[in-house]
């Protein structure tokens, strides 16, 4: 492990951000490449070939990140304990590289939940590590600057990936309206080129901060975290109960008539809105608070799932999912800076792992939940395809009027 600590940003501009910041972005802007060309084809492959429900379009989804979830809070609180982050979220990185080939071969819904559920392993090995690296390497000051950043790398790499997709099914398909397993397989081959890439940004790029305290052992509890962060978790929790896989927006939008050229135009559009917020408003956060963000945020979020319910064709979709972009770009950074701000450095791992894992246990329930209310199961039909966006709207009013009055500012 590197002992010397990463030089902290100087000053609130992008340059000044240090070596680790740019690493992790540069890593995280590679693995979206890879992952986005195929997890937005994934709902269309699981429905327009291989025949699948919603309901169980809802069970991998959710279960993809329950997996990963007692894993999230292990690899924060190992990366306290070895005082190291870097070679765990590099193995978790390795992990869904090696992973994703293997949805080339799949010809049944198993076959695609196995491989989603590794890749999410992949996830929870890695999230917390990475994010308290990211931390650990920036002053208090500019944290909110460096998490928009990685934001913005992130989705800039989703965007890049995206385009690659279309060009594929445009090459491939270009008029029709279902996706086809050879044009799947084809975008599944591209995605393993910027998979390796990500892997080998970490490795090299980055170095270890040192981090002073350890913890003892791994507490499924709240109390060693603070009163704070149990508040703040609760009410996050509730608003992520709401927050359902956004493979049913992908089912929406193909629902209201969009094609899967338009589909991925779509994604486009939103993760260029996305992109374009998270670093302006990641370094506001750093001068308003990130609270006030948050709200904003998630009041966005709530009028948006209103729309998609009421939404009549797939152009209103379209337009909702690119306004959903500020929704992303507002919150979602700022709630991981957030984070850092109420526990102590050395308990950092911890507390993304804690985080990261109360909300990928509660992805299972929300997605479920999502896929029940628009199919139902068995002689059940379920409230039809409006019905999740209207749930996920009034869940994310009520944790905004919380988060208003009952959550503190750091």
């Amino acid at each position: 492990m590197t002992e010397n600590k990463t030089e902290t940003a100087k000053s609130s501009g992008i340059r000044s951000l240090p070596r680790n910041v740019w690493a992790v972005s540069l890593t995280s802007f590679f693995m979206d490449i890879s992952s986005e060309m195929v997890i937005n084809l994934l709902p269309l492959f699981l429905v327009n070939v291989l025949g699948v429900k919603t309901n169980v379009i809802g069970l991998i989804e959710g279960v993809a990140e329950a997996t990963a979830s007692l894993l999230k809070v292990f690899s924060g609180w190992l990366s306290d304990r070895l005082r190291a982050r870097k070679w765990l979220a590099v193995s978790g990185y390795g992990l869904a590289a090696l992973a994703k080939p293997f949805f080339y071969f799949a010809n049944s819904w198993p076959v695609v939940a196995g491989v989603r559920w590794t890749d999410r392993v992949g996830k929870g090995i890695r999230t917390a590590p990475r994010d308290a690296l990211v931390a650990d390497s920036i002053d208090e000051r500019h944290r909110g600057l460096a998490f928009g950043f990685h934001r913005a790398a992130d989705t800039g790499g989703a965007v890049i990936g995206l385009l690659i997709a279309l060009g594929a099914i445009w090459w491939a398909q270009k008029d029709a309206v279902d996706l086809t397993r050879t044009t799947f397989q084809a975008v599944v081959l591209i995605s393993l080129l910027p998979a390796f890439l990500a892997v080998l940004s970490l490795a090299l790029g980055a170095q270890d901060v040192a981090v002073k305290q350890i913890r003892e052992r791994p507490r499924i509890s709240f109390r060693g975290l603070g009163k704070r962060f149990l508040v703040f978790m609760l009410i996050v929790g509730l608003f992520d109960l709401g927050n359902s896989s956004d493979a049913f927006l992908m089912l929406r939008a193909q629902e209201r008539g969009l094609s899967v050229i338009g589909v991925l135009g779509m994604a486009i559009t939103f993760n260029l809105v996305y992109a374009l917020l998270s670093t302006p408003a990641g370094s506001l956060s750093d001068r308003i608070g990130r609270r006030r963000l948050i709200i904003g945020g998630w009041l966005v979020y709530a009028a948006i799932y209103l729309g998609f319910g009421l939404a009549r064709v797939g152009w209103h979709v379209w337009v909702l999912y690119t306004i959903y972009g500020v929704y992303y770009g507002l919150a979602y950074g700022t709630s991981k800076a957030m984070v850092a701000d109420i526990v102590p450095q050395e308990l950092h791992g911890t507390a993304y792992g804690t985080y990261n894992a109360v909300l990928g246990i509660l992805d299972f329930p929300a997605s479920l939940i999502a896929g029940l209310l628009w199919q139902g199961v068995g002689t059940w039909a379920g409230f039809g395809p409006s019905a999740p966006f209207f749930f996920g709207g009034a869940m994310a009013l009520i944790a905004a009027l919380l988060m208003a009055f009952v959550m503190r500012e750091p």
